[in-house]
C-alpha cells in the first residue's frame, strides 16, 4: 500500500497532462483553479476522472463556425441566427430584441460602435460560436443561462449577440462576438483558447445542475472529426442522411493516443496501491476505459497505422 502522499503526487502530475495542460488567455482572469495544495489538486483530479471514465458524463461542445469580413457578411449572419428577425437576440448587456427594425439597429451599432466596419474587410470582423449539448442533456433555458454567463466571462468587453435554437434535436446557442473589444484589443482565438472556453461553458452548466464535462478527445480516446456546420444544418432538415464524420488519423493523433495512454496507465497505476475503496473503483473504471480503446483501434486499425483514407 503506497503512501497516500505519493499517490496524490502522481495523480497530479499526471492528471495535469490530461484535464488541465496549459492555456493561453485571451484576457486578463484569475490565476488558473488549480493552483492549490497538492491534496486539493487531486481531488479535482478525482473528480475530473469520475466524471470522465464512470459516469461518462456529456461533452461540451464549443466550436467557432466562422466569421465575418466585413457587415455584408456578419449582417447575413444575423438574419440567419434569427431568422431574420423572428427569434430573440441577447446582446452583451442581457437586453433582448426582436423584429427586423431591432435586426436593422443591431447593425447599426455593430458598424460604427468602435473602428468603422465597412461592408467588406480584409480582415476578420467578428467570430461566430456555437455552443451546445449533447441530445437530451441540459433543457434549452439552462443552455442558455450557461451561454451568457459564458459570454460575461470570456468575452468581456466585446459586443455580443446571442440567439437560442431550441427547435432542433439539441438546443444550442449562437453567439457572436465583434472582434474589436472596447479597449481597442482584437480577439484572436487558438486552439488552446478554445479549450479553456469548453471548461468555462461546463462549469457554467455545472452551477445550474448539469452533468457537463469538457475532456479533450485524446484524453478520452476519440479520433472524431466532426462534421462542418453546413452538413448538421442538411441533416437537421432532413436533407442529408448519411453519416459523413470521420476519423482523426496520422502521427499527430497516434502520438496524442500514446500520450493520453501512458497517462491514465500511471495514474491507474498508483490508485490501484491506494487502501481507499473509491480509488480502487476510479483504477477500475480506468482499466476498463483502457479496455475499450484497445478494442477500438483493433476496429479502427488505420489509427494505430496512421494510414490516412482514400
Amino acid at each position: 500500500m503506497a503512501d497516500p502522499k505519493s499517490i496524490d503526487g502522481v495523480l497530479v502530475e499526471w492528471g495535469d497532462r490530461l484535464f488541465y495542460p496549459g492555456n493561453r488567455r485571451v484576457a486578463a482572469r484569475p490565476e488558473p483553479r488549480l493552483r492549490l495544495p497538492v491534496h486539493q489538486r487531486a481531488a479535482a483530479i478525482r473528480r475530473r476522472i469520475e466524471a470522465t471514465v464512470i459516469r461518462r458524463a456529456p461533452q461540451v461542445m464549443v466550436k467557432v463556425t466562422g466569421g465575418g469580413r466585413g457587415m455584408k457578411a456578419i449582417a447575413a449572419h444575423f438574419r440567419y441566427i434569427t431568422k431574420n428577425g423572428r427569434l430573440d437576440v441577447e446582446n452583451e448587456r442581457g437586453e433582448t430584441s426582436k423584429g427586423k427594425e431591432a435586426l436593422h439597429e443591431l447593425f447599426e451599432e455593430w458598424r460604427y460602435g468602435g473602428s468603422l466596419i465597412g461592408d467588406e474587410s480584409p480582415r476578420r470582423e467578428a467570430f461566430n460560436i456555437m455552443l451546445s449539448m449533447p441530445r437530451g442533456s441540459a433543457p434549452p433555458e439552462i443552455v442558455l443561462r450557461a451561454a451568457r454567463e459564458f459570454a460575461r466571462e470570456e468575452l468581456a468587453g466585446h459586443k455580443v449577440v446571442m440567439v437560442l435554437h431550441d427547435h432542433q434535436a439539441n438546443p444550442h446557442v449562437h453567439l457572436s462576438v465583434r472582434a474589436e473589444g472596447a479597449d481597442g484589443r482584437r480577439l484572436n482565438p487558438r486552439k488552446a483558447d478554445l479549450h479553456r472556453w469548453r471548461e468555462t461553458f461546463a462549469e457554467k452548466l455545472r452551477g445550474w445542475g448539469i452533468d457537463a464535462e469538457a475532456t479533450r478527445q485524446g484524453t478520452r480516446g476519440v479520433t472524431r472529426r466532426y462534421d462542418a456546420l453546413w452538413q448538421q444544418k442538411a441533416r437537421a432538415d432532413g436533407r442529408l442522411m448519411r453519416d459523413t464524420s470521420t476519423g482523426k488519423t496520422g502521427a499527430s493523433t497516434r502520438r496524442t493516443l500514446d500520450e493520453s495512454r501512458q497517462a491514465w496507465s500511471a495514474i491507474a497505476a498508483a490508485l490501484e496501491q491506494s487502501g481507499q475503496p473509491d480509488d480502487q473503483r476510479l483504477a477500475m473504471g480506468i482499466r476498463s476505459h483502457l479496455g475499450d480503446r484497445d478494442r477500438l483501434v483493433v476496429k479502427r486499425p488505420e489509427i494505430a497505422a496512421g494510414r490516412d483514407r482514400g
